[in-house]
């Protein structure tokens, strides 16, 4: 009977301490969704704002990029020096057949068009410089 209490208190003290760690844990993802929350919030807003100036400025708002486009313009944003279709597939792990590659330069040269991208040479992309990095 001994052994059965000891065993019994053994695995009330572990499962006390996954509770608590558990519970430790809650907090920690508590504190981290409010944060989320409130980004997201901020970002909405900033939504909204942008689209209702554009709409008094008697301009048009700006049609959102798909999700594809996202990812690629992070790409630039991490890398200043340029890219070419072939480097961003990769990195996308999209592959790099020509099929790939055709389809991502049609989308690059679709930036291009937007002003969101440049081509300084022929199948380089990069983002445009400001005008302050221009001058500096």
């Amino acid at each position: 009977m001994r052994q059965l209490l000891d065993k019994l208190e053994t695995r009330q003290r572990l499962v006390r301490e996954t509770v608590e760690r558990l519970r430790e844990q809650i907090t920690e993802l508590t504190e981290q969704l409010a944060s989320a929350e409130c980004t997201l919030e901020r970002l909405e807003i900033t939504r909204e704002t942008v689209l209702e100036l554009a709409t008094e400025d008697g301009t048009s708002a700006p049609e959102p990029l798909p999700a594809g486009y996202r990812e690629i313009l992070a790409l630039f944003e991490q890398n200043g020096d340029g890219l070419r279709a072939k480097d961003v597939c990769h990195t996308l792990g999209t592959g790099t057949e020509p099929r790939h590659t055709e389809g991502m330069r049609a989308k690059l040269k679709r930036l291009v068009s937007r002003g969101i991208l440049t081509e300084p040479e022929p199948g380089l992309f990069t983002m445009p410089r400001t005008a302050s990095h221009a001058c500096g």
